[in-house]
């Protein structure tokens, strides 16, 4: 025993030296101060992913200009100028899908061995902010205006042209379109 603590005592051992290599010197950093309370994560969304919510943590819906069936004409992006009729609604953040407007290629992989991959266009929504009603009879563009009819019935209707938008045959028509988009989706 005496014999290996002359051995220990004999190695000369310094802070400076680790199993016989040379340590750089460390930097003395100032203690890591801990908080009393972890602190939660909170990921961060971007800004096209926030939602605006309610106190309930539902969405807000904004009431737009256009609905579904409306003929419209688009007063900015790159496909300013052109005429569509809006097919489907985005309410929580007040964009629009125009049929045959904004298409944009989407690259489908092949489902199976035998069916293969395929480039198909599809139609992008757009703010609703970019579209302007459109008058099909006058060929002119209006915003949209609010009155109430004789019969009690409120209506929208174009300023530029007093043409009314809302009538019961419009409603009509965009329904029988959205049964037979059903029938055919089902079919398929």
């Amino acid at each position: 025993m005496a014999a290996l603590q002359s051995s220990f005592t004999s190695l000369n051992l310094d802070t400076s030296f680790f199993l016989g290599q040379r340590v750089a010197p460390s930097l003395h950093l100032p203690p890591v101060k801990l908080t009393e309370q972890p602190s939660s994560i909170v990921a961060k969304l971007k800004r096209w992913e926030r939602k605006e919510c309610k106190p309930n943590s539902l969405p807000v819906l904004h009431k737009m200009h256009v609905k579904l069936g409306d003929t419209v004409k688009v007063i900015s992006g790159k496909d300013k100028g052109k005429v569509g009729e809006v097919s489907r609604i985005i309410t929580h953040n007040s964009s629009i899908v125009i049929k045959d407007i904004n298409l944009k290629t989407k690259h489908v992989k092949s489902k199976g061995e035998d069916e293969p991959g395929q480039i198909i266009k599809i139609e992008a929504p757009i703010h609703s902010s970019n579209v302007m009603l459109y008058s099909k009879e006058k060929d002119v563009v209006s915003r949209v205006g609010h009155k109430t009819l004789d019969d009690g019935k409120r209506v929208r209707y174009l300023i530029k042209t007093g043409e009314i938008i809302d009538g019961a045959e419009n409603w009509k028509r965009v329904a029988k379109e959205k049964e037979k988009a059903t029938e055919l989706a089902t079919a398929s």
